[in-house]
């Protein structure tokens, strides 16, 4: 799979739809561009990445389908918790807060609940999946 032309499709269907994906597997679910500061360069890296709501936080999960590692992304924003995203036709800067304890069950949780695929992941690896919200930074 060229993952780099999955990407820029998946971009193209949600910027042509207000930020919603409308057609292929994705399609419905709510995606977002988020752009991280790679930890060793410093360069601008995209993921696109499922979401949910928390209030008027925005919830992310580092699940990487249940890898036994982290996605790339999820590094990076360790490092530099600012970033961009791009989600529901709107661009804005947000920092990252990964969560911990009772407070990232209860995302995890609510995640899980909105989006089932995320239920098995856990099953699929030792490690325990980061719960990431996004704040939005004042512009």
């Amino acid at each position: 799979m060229d993952y780099e032309a999955f990407t820029q499709a998946l971009l193209a269907d949600m910027r042509a739809h207000g930020g919603q994906v409308t057609t292929g597997p994705m399609a419905g679910r709510p995606l977002m561009l988020l752009t991280t500061k790679g930890a060793k360069t410093g360069e601008g890296r995209k993921a696109i990445v499922t979401y949910t709501r928390d209030g008027d936080r925005f919830v992310i999960a580092a699940s990487k389908g249940g890898a036994p590692t982290h996605p790339a992304w999820f590094h990076n924003l360790r490092v530099n918790p600012e970033v961009s995203v791009e989600a529901g036709g709107e661009t804005f800067k947000a920092r990252a807060t990964i969560t911990d304890g009772a407070e990232r069950d209860r995302l995890w949780s609510q995640h899980a609940e909105q989006r089932p695929e995320f239920r098995d992941y856990p099953k699929r690896t030792t490690r325990v999946i980061p719960v990431i919200v996004l704040d939005r930074l004042a512009a």
